[in-house]
């Protein structure tokens, strides 16, 4: 600011347009205030505004313009961030093709525009205002949507005594009578209803914030609407406490659910396009103290990159996995809790391998993702079509590679290791902490260990780890040697040229969510050397599977995001929050 204000003094100065002196006490007062001296000298009567507009666009080569004149421009507004365009203090005016034109009270910051191009990817045509016409305009034209989401809870409000004619969930005259159950009904599918709009707006900001899941969570003095994004919930709509059944109601009939069942969960899906993208949402609703929970999951094709290369794994890691898919037949195995990224890794593996000669089957329950050249069978147990009776029907289908959702019972893995062992590649999905616990798993499952060491090939667990925004991440000193020994990594990852040791923290800026942005996979892969296969048979725990796997050179998940974090991806704070620390002795 204090740069600014001599720049604009000198300029006014020069053209003789302000008093010399009074110009200087001008200077003085909007330097104590942290104010733009245009500002100080419109209000002292100094100088018109449209003068001073002039002076200084002539100036800068930045033409002026009236921003009490502008209409908000919609496109031009989801260009530009709300948080960085209060930030930043620019006001985007308008966008024809890839030109965007953008008002700013200090047309001198180089940086400033720097910084728009690279987050709108668009060339920019700035303008020149006054601050006072800058935050009015920012004002009416992103504060638009938060009044339009107060009117419609105002209106939600209002329309609390139509929605809810009963209290209690559990009163078995409400579905006898009908009548509460009639008017959620009816009050859910008017499209103009208050309810409705709240809820495609709520939506919409879901997927324009590119969250993973939606949580509708009812408490007893209010209603939570939070966003997982990034792998972190936040709160994003607080709605009034009553109008949470008529949200439920509406959830469900567009998920094709029974409205009228309050007592058991329910599980459903829908599709809806938003801004021309189409999203699927997997819906489930359970029961519980203060009513019922909804988690609405979104699954957008058009965020999925199905490439291994992308998706963030350790060199060494990337090398045992291509290696175990480039095999004839065998089984692979994907762990990890959910929401951990398993299905992209397993779609971007069959993408992979993907040939016109070759016949590709999946059995999944959902189909999250459809793939164009694989034949997708969706589980219906309700009809009989489980995961054990498809796998069996595809086996005599000719297939190459099969792809099974999850593994979770007995029958199921049974069929998958016998496909394995019959000429088959079978990629799957099974829920454990880590890669050598997954063989004891198996065991206990009831496969034999001999089964179990003839029939894998790889067993991986992954984990998604918070990657740190390149904006505004701060460099940090590198920990003490034994302090990153400490937590994961070995004497050889410090003799590693490749490793730059780069350590950052994460600040937070308008353009990221806590100082990060997007998410990335760590990968701890377990092939079946002749040492593990030797420890298997011998009914060797996971402990012992871990030291051998270990000394032949695995990477464990902890070691894999230190290493993440010295290269600057993320933060040591974001590893130790993912992943577990490696038992002392180990390795």
């Amino acid at each position: 600011m204090i740069s600014y204000n001599k720049r604009v003094c000198r300029i006014l100065e020069d053209a003789s347009a302000v008093d010399v002196a009074k110009l200087r006490d001008a200077l003085t007062a909007a330097d104590q205030k942290s104010r733009p001296i245009s500002s100080v000298l419109v209000e002292q009567h100094l100088i018109e505004e449209k003068a001073l507009l002039g002076i200084l666009g002539e100036a800068s080569k930045v033409p002026p313009i009236d921003l009490r004149n502008v209409q908000p421009d919609s496109l031009a507004l989801e260009s530009v961030p709300q948080d960085m365009a209060f930030y930043y203090g620019v006001y985007p005016v308008s966008r024809i093709g890839n030109v965007l034109t953008v008002a700013l009270t200090n047309p001198f910051d180089v940086v400033k525009l720097d910084d728009l191009r690279i987050v709108t990817g668009c060339e920019l045509r700035p303008v020149l205002t006054m601050e006072e016409a800058l935050k009015l305009a920012l004002d009416k034209g992103y504060k638009a949507g938060q009044q339009a989401v107060e009117q419609i809870l105002e209106s939600m409000q209002k329309a609390e005594d139509q929605i809810e004619l009963k209290e209690n969930p559990d009163d078995e005259e409400a579905g006898e009578a009908g009548s509460t159950v009639f008017d959620l009904e009816k009050i859910a599918n008017d499209e103009d209803s208050p309810i409705v709009k709240f809820l495609n707006m709520a939506i919409y900001q879901a997927a324009k914030d590119r969250a993973s899941d939606i949580h509708i969570e009812p408490y007893e003095r209010k209603v939570s609407i939070r966003f997982r994004t990034d792998g972190v919930l936040k709160e994003a709509f607080a709605p009034p406490r009553k109008m949470l059944n008529a949200l439920v109601s509406r959830v469900k009939i567009m998920a094709a659910l029974d409205i009228a069942e309050r007592r058991k969960p329910q599980d459903g899906k829908f599709q809806m396009r938003i801004e021309g993208r189409q999203i699927d949402f997997r819906v489930s609703i359970l029961p519980v103290i203060h009513g019922e929970k909804v988690v609405m999951r979104l699954l957008d094709a058009g965020n999925l990159q199905l490439d291994l290369a992308t998706l963030g794994f350790e060199q060494k890691a990337l090398d045992d996995f291509r290696h175990a898919i480039a095999q004839p037949y065998g089984m692979i195995l994907v762990t990890g809790p959910t929401g951990s990224g398993k299905s992209t890794t397993l779609y971007s593996s069959v993408r992979e391998m993907l040939t016109p000669d070759d016949n590709f089957v999946t059995v999944e329950d959902p189909v999250e993702y459809q793939l164009e050249g694989v034949n997708q069978v969706q589980v219906n147990p309700k009809r009989g079509l489980t995961f054990a009776s498809a796998l069996r029907s595809i086996l005599r289908q000719d297939p190459d590679t099969i792809l099974i959702g999850e593994i979770r019972d007995a029958e199921t893995i049974e069929i998958a290791i016998k496909a394995a062992l019959t000429g088959h590649l079978v990629l799957s999905t099974l829920h454990t902490n880590d890669a050598p616990s997954t063989i004891t798993r198996m065991v206990d499952m009831g496969v034999d260990p001999f089964m179990v060491a003839s029939s894998t090939l790889l067993v991986s667990a992954q984990r998604l780890c918070r990657k740190l925004c390149t904006t505004c991440r701060e460099q940090i000193e590198a920990p003490p040697k034994e302090r990153l020994i400490a937590l994961g990594l070995y004497e050889s990852d410090f003799e590693d040229k490749d490793l730059p040791m780069t350590f950052f923290r994460a600040k937070g800026c308008p353009r990221c969510n806590a100082g990060y942005s997007g998410r990335f996979a760590i990968l701890e892969t377990l092939p079946m050397t002749e040492d593990v296969k030797r420890i298997i048979i011998k009914g060797g725990s996971a402990q012992e599977i871990k030291k051998s796997a270990l000394a032949n050179g695995m990477m464990s998940l902890r070691r894999c995001g230190i290493r993440a974090a010295a290269r600057g991806r993320t933060s040591l704070e974001a590893v130790i929050a993912t992943t577990l620390q490696d038992q002392e002795g180990v390795g």
